[in-house]
């Protein structure tokens, strides 16, 4: 359905630009630098070269019907040209803004462009969006300056959203990380191709294994309900939904011309259909990154091990309080696994859970305790703080935790906390596809959110 969209072989840039502070040049750049290896056609009326490609003075002059086409004039020029570019194009991304956001006049435009795309089965993205980005295949549209931003690597997340400055400004913040996504998706004023369509093509696509959202509104409730319900059968969803209060919302209608719902109804459909809920772009990534790289957990009892006492302790608290904390329940370790972790710790090290091997603890010692917690009955899944600041531990201990996170019976999590040599343990973690964070809070929450997931799998299991 949108194969032709996500890897095209052919991509115009109608407005293309030779000056670097356009929109065209900055769309046609980001084509070139990142890799896209089909047929690029910049068209405007004056011809000559830009960024050593051929420009054609109009889209009638390309020499092909293009799979997509990026409009990156203002919105008015835009339905001028629109009938010509429909003609020869499968997708149509019109990036300006002036469309529904901005009132009467504006939707006029956005009937007009959606008339004539049905005439011409051409399907739109946006308009009022800064359109897609796709690492696999070098698609990149975005309007940001590559000097000032990162763009993220391949991976297993597929992003729609319906704000594309927060999407971009997500990723970018992630990209230190090395956070990788499958797809970026910006659906801006969604006149045609919404987010459950969307949804269903990820739900099917093998290189996404979670699909995160950020909604303000939606295009069709009782659809988004059916086809979610579907998906998180066999995928998380993930949705951070905007617009929860009275004053959100009417920033979300001359945001994007999105007209919200309660947020009650919404929170309550979510349930009924499986998806998970966000409430910031912190969590919406966090979550993903724990659904697409760890296992459900399916008990409320966890066993922490640390090297440091105090990261214990506060650990402690948010895990067993319902107040800042998730509510779920420290593992009580047997005697039989206490004594195999006595026998691998320092003698002043602490056995109970947490589990403080001190500031003496090696890299062998993590081992041989994730070694016994992994054959303890009692314990549902282990979140492991790996501090690089003591002298014994050294970037051994990534493949160590990672051979227990592919291996072992028990769901890990990570905890990494540091300056720049803990940033390049967690990059290293990432790579390795194990859930890794710089927090003891969104360590704690990524064990809530695969816990939820596993609930969310049962209830799914009972419902039609």
């Amino acid at each position: 359905m949108f194969d032709k969209l996500i890897s095209p072989d052919s991509i115009a840039v109608v407005g293309a630009s030779s000056h670097p502070n356009k929109i065209g040049y900055v769309v046609l750049e980001n084509l070139k630098n990142n890799g896209y290896g089909g047929r690029i056609y910049p068209v405007n009326p004056k011809g000559g070269q830009i960024l050593g490609f051929k420009v054609y003075p109009s889209i009638n002059d390309v020499p092909e019907e293009v799979d997509l086409s990026v409009i990156t004039l203002p919105a008015e020029v835009t339905v001028k040209i629109f009938e010509d570019v429909a003609k020869k194009s499968k997708f149509i991304i019109p990036i300006a803004g002036g469309f529904g956001e901005t009132g009467k006049e504006g939707k006029e435009r956005e009937r007009k462009i959606l008339e004539i795309a049905k005439k011409y089965n051409a399907r739109i993205i946006g308009p009022n969006t800064v359109g897609i980005y796709i690492p696999s295949t070098g698609v990149n549209t975005a309007l940001v300056v590559p000097e000032r931003s990162r763009f993220p690597g391949d991976g297993d997340i597929a992003f729609i959203t319906q704000s594309g400055a927060l999407g971009l400004l997500t990723m970018d913040s992630v990209s230190m990380y090395d956070v990788g996504f499958s797809s970026f998706i910006n659906l801006g004023n969604r006149v045609d191709v919404n987010e459950n369509e969307l949804l269903q093509y990820f739900g099917e696509d093998e290189k996404s294994k979670v699909i995160i959202m950020y909604i303000e509104s939606f295009a069709n409730g009782r659809e988004f309900m059916r086809v979610a319900k579907n998906v998180s059968r066999k995928k998380p969803i993930v949705v951070l939904k905007a617009g929860r209060t009275k004053r959100g919302g009417k920033a979300a209608s001359l945001h994007t011309g999105a007209l919200g719902g309660s947020d009650a109804v919404a929170d309550g459909a979510f349930k009924q259909c499986g998806v998970i809920r966000a409430y910031d772009e912190i969590e919406l990534v966090d979550y993903a990154r724990a659904l697409a790289y760890g296992k459900p957990i399916e008990g409320d009892r966890i066993a922490v091990v640390t090297s440091a006492g105090g990261v214990g302790v506060v650990t402690t608290d948010y895990i067993e309080s319902e107040v800042r904390g998730i509510g779920m329940k420290m593992a009580e370790l047997s005697d039989e696994i206490k004594r195999r972790i006595r026998d691998e710790v320092v003698p002043f090290a602490s056995v109970e859970n947490p589990v403080d091997m001190t500031a003496q603890a090696s890299d062998d010692d993590y081992d041989g305790v994730l070694a016994a917690l992994n054959d303890d009955p009692n314990v549902d899944a282990i979140l492991v703080y790996a501090l690089f600041q003591t002298p014994l531990i050294s970037e051994k201990l990534v493949n160590i935790i990672t051979k227990w996170h592919r291996e072992g019976d028990k769901p890990i999590v990570v905890g990494t906390i540091g300056s720049e040599f803990a940033l390049r343990m967690m990059r290293k973690f990432e790579d390795n596809k194990v859930p890794v964070y710089p927090s003891i809070e969104r360590s704690v929450k990524a064990l809530r959110v695969l816990r939820y997931r596993a609930k969310l799998l049962e209830y799914l299991e009972g419902v039609e």
